[in-house]
Formats: structure tokens, sequence, C-alpha cells
């Protein structure tokens, strides 16, 4: 339902084609402790992402989280890296989620970007800004992508994509848009402090400090060493940064009255290098949201059915083909979530574990569209009680409007781990259901 079996045999070219060895693999048969990516983060990042933490509680699919997002920020593809950190930002403001707009815009800088990009739209390459229609309804209202979308930037023109790069982009946009929701719905957005630091509630898996895992009794010392030196590189960075806009500011506004940032109030400074005190400039038609696929004109807007066009058949071949091996690192994501263990989430509700998670990913599916020929849509009434279907389709489907208090109300006798396998489900489900309206209509406009 979610993805082909491990078992399952596929013709060539019909399906999704698994070569041995290949990079999505697990590295062992067991999956590596949380205590060991997390060190692995701290190590590489200077600091634990709440995301991360959250994560930690079912660490195989946190590897293979951190394995596909690297390779789409990070490693050789179509698109520059300040780019990519830039379309993150777009996506990430169109639900005004400030945690990954305040990552990224630090990550952008630190690519080389331009500083000016960050003052909104207005100040972008217009190939960029171009990009801002299939953002927004990528986000909001998926089913109306068309293949013109996809023919207008793909145009021949100074400002044209070419497809590789738009492959890349749509990857990047559904990343960023499913992973607003987990962030919302996990509460790492209001659990952020100035710094775009996540602080959790709730301790690590296992109830130990990460570290453990180094030296079996406590915190390595030379993590720690290595920790107090990218907090100070990442301090002596700011620094840096924040003359680098005064100085853009002297040079571009000139003799108008100039805006520096203010150097006496961190928190302040903070805030103006990460650019998030107006997310509003990142994003055009802020009132556009989403809307009932029920209520939609019917006369325009068909219901999309997967035996027309899946990810494994169709969407897998053509993302793999257009940008190297990312379909690989997808197709192991989405296998992950499906193979994480449920027994308990089901025992609860009375039924078997493959038979809940499928209601859960077809009843987000279902509110973007998306049709199983071979599902009964009654079950999903029956599985999932009213408490739960609110909070689902709220993370999906508009999660800034999540609190805190949501993610406590459902499920009460529930365990937390329990609760970020349901986002996680909501991530990858909102993800794919992205990918695909906008495979298909990139795949229209190749045929037509």
């Amino acid at each position: 339902m979610i993805v082909c079996p491990q078992s399952m045999e596929h013709p060539r070219g019909s399906r999704c084609q698994r070569l041995p060895g290949q990079v999505v693999k697990m590295s062992g048969s067991e999956p590596e402790r949380p205590q060991f990516l997390f060190v692995k983060a701290l190590a590489s990042r200077g600091r634990l992402e709440a995301v991360t933490q959250q994560m930690g509680y079912h660490p195989r699919y946190l590897d293979s989280f951190l394995k596909m997002q690297h390779y789409l920020l990070h490693m050789d593809g179509p698109l520059p890296f300040d780019c990519r950190h830039y379309i993150a930002i777009m996506a990430a403001a169109r639900h005004q989620c400030r945690y990954l707009v305040n990552l990224h815009v630090l990550q952008f800088l630190r690519a080389g970007g331009d500083p000016q990009w960050l003052r909104g739209l207005d100040f972008i390459p217009p190939k960029l800004r171009n990009l801002n229609e299939i953002n927004k309804i990528l986000a909001h209202r998926p089913w109306l992508i068309t293949k013109e979308h996809i023919e207008k930037l793909l145009k021949i023109s100074e400002w044209s994509w070419s497809l590789a790069e738009l492959v890349h982009a749509v990857v990047l946009l559904a990343h960023c848009h499913a992973l607003a929701s987990f962030v919302f719905g996990c509460g790492c957005e209001q659990e952020e402090g100035p710094g775009g630091r996540g602080s959790l509630k709730a301790s690590p898996p296992g109830n130990q400090c990460f570290c453990e895992a180094a030296t079996g009794n406590g915190c390595s010392q030379e993590l720690l060493r290595i920790n107090r030196k990218r907090s100070l590189d990442s301090c002596m960075e700011l620094d840096s940064l924040r003359e680098r806009i005064q100085r853009i500011h002297v040079e571009t506004e000139g003799r108008e009255e100039t805006r520096l940032l203010p150097l006496d109030r961190e928190e302040d400074t903070v805030g103006e290098v990460t650019g998030a005190a107006n997310l509003a400039c990142y994003m055009q038609d802020p009132d556009f949201g989403y809307q009932d696929f029920a209520r939609r004109d019917e006369d325009q807007t068909q219901v999309f059915r997967v035996q027309d066009y899946s990810w494994e058949d169709h969407g897998f071949s053509l993302v793999n083909r257009l940008y190297s091996d990312i379909g690989h690192l997808l197709d192991e994501k989405f296998r992950m979530v499906d193979g994480l263990q449920s027994s308990a989430m089901a025992k609860r509700q009375g039924c078997e574990p493959s038979v809940f998670k499928r209601g859960i990913w077809n009843y987000i599916h279902c509110m973007f569209g998306i049709r199983y020929d071979d599902y009964d849509y009654a079950e999903v009434n029956h599985l999932l009680e009213r408490m739960l279907k609110v909070y689902i389709k709220t993370v999906t489907c508009y999660p800034e409007k999540t609190n805190p208090e949501m993610f406590d109300r459902f499920w009460k006798q529930f365990k937390h781990s329990e609760k970020v396998h349901v986002n996680l489900l909501i991530l990858e489900a909102r993800m794919q259901a992205e990918l695909l309206y906008a495979l298909q209509a990139i795949t229209q406009y190749m045929v037509s």
C-alpha cells in the first residue's frame, strides 16, 4: 500500500529497481542505537536539533531520514547550495515555521548566500521567484498543479529551469512542507528558543545522556570539547554574518535612513540574522491555504487514483532518472516508516499493525484527493477515533494551527514514542502525496 514489499520481484523498468549494496542500505542487521546517531549529529552540527531528538525514538527511521536530508541539502546535485536553502526557507514560510526558517537562513548564509535575498522575494533572482507558484500550490492544494505550471518554469528564457533542477526543487519543497508538519506536530516550533535551538521536555530515548554510548558512563570529554569549540565557532560566525549584513545595509541604502542591526541586543541581532522577524516577505498570496478536497470544483479536478500513477510504478523511476539516487533514498525512507513497530498502538485500537498504519496513511492521502480502489474507506472511521482524526488533519493540512495541548490531548494513554510514530506517518504520507502530484504533472509535460 505504502511501498512495495522487500521480497517482491519487479520486471525491469516497471517498478523500483533496487540493486545489492545500494547506498541506502542499512550498515548492519541491527539498528543503530539512538545515542550513536545523536553523537554523529552533535559532531557534524555542534548541537542536537529538536527534530533529531524526537525522531531518535525510532533510530532506524532517523538514520534513513538523516541520510536523505544530507544528500538533498549537502551533496552534489543540480541546484547550488545557497539556492537549496533559500527554497527551503520559502517552503517553511508557507506554514509560518520559524524553526525551519531559522535553521535554513543560517545555512544559506554559511553556504555563501547573498544576505540581500533575506529581505524577501522581491530581492531574489526571477528564476527563484518563479518557483513561488508551485510552492504555494504544493503546500496547500497539490491537486491543482498541472503540466502548464511545469511548462511555464521550463519555457526557454533567461530564467528557465532544467528538468533536473525542477525535480530537485520539488523534492526540497515537499520535504520542507512535510517536515513543517512534523515540527508543529511534535511541538518543536513552540519549544524553540530565540537562537533557533529546540529544547525538548521529553528526555532522549533510553532516559540517558546521548553521549553514554561513547564512554559507557557519561559524556566523553572529547565530545564536550567539540561541542564547546563549535559553539564558539557559531558565535564567531554570527558576529561575521552580522558585520556582513550591516555593511550591505550601509552600501545599499546610502543616504536613506539606515536600519542597522543593533549590536548591543543579542536577541534582536539573532532575530535579524535568521530573518524570522517577518516571514511574510518570503511568500506571496498568504491567504491561500488548504481547502477540503471534497469541496473542490469537480469540473476542474479529478480524484487521483493510485492505480493510474503510483510512487512504485512511476514516481520512483522518474525522480531517480532526473536526480540520481534520490529515488532510492526516498524509497528507503517510505519503506522504513512502514516497517516501524506499531503492535502496541494497533493492539490498543483492536486491529493488526498493518491495518492501523494503512488507515492513517490512506486517510492522509484521502485529504489530498488520492484514492486507493482496493481500500474500504469506511474502515477509517472504525480505526481512528475522532480526536486522532482532528489531530492528523490539523497537522497535515494547516500545521501552523497546531498547539502543544493538541499533542498532549490525543491518545493520553499512549507513549510519547507512539505519538512521534504517528507524526512520522503524517510526514511521509504528506511528502509522498505532494511528490505524486508534482511528478505526475512533470510526466504529463514530458509526454505531451
